[in-house]
């Protein structure tokens, strides 16, 4: 399984190739992001919580949704890496400051 900078450069390197970097720019990437998100969400749109809880029974969902998800962290670690934000350093931040914000009772 690659690691997320060798995922991140293999992103690079795939826009790169499509001499896509010019359109890469942050508000760009998070209007894909956004657009993805929503792809992601539409899929749960008129879902019971029982039937979203359920929703990788189905294949054919199960693949959508995976795609979907792909698409999301792709634009995401496209984003962090023309910002120079490291995700994970990012994300243990946050979790450190929500412990503090939001202590265990």
């Amino acid at each position: 399984m690659p690691g997320l900078a060798e995922l991140q450069q293999r992103l690079a390197e795939f826009a790169a190739a499509r001499r896509w970097e010019p359109y890469h720019t942050p508000k760009n990437l998070v209007s894909a992001l956004s657009v993805e998100a929503a792809e992601l969400l539409e899929i749960f749109q008129w879902s019971t919580p029982e039937e979203s809880a359920r929703v990788m029974d189905d294949p054919d969902t199960a693949h959508r949704v995976t795609d979907e998800v792909a698409d999301v962290l792709a634009y995401l670690l496209q984003l962090c890496e023309v910002l120079g934000i490291d995700p994970l350093a990012a994300l243990a931040a946050k979790i450190e400051r929500n412990e503090h914000r939001f202590p265990a009772p």
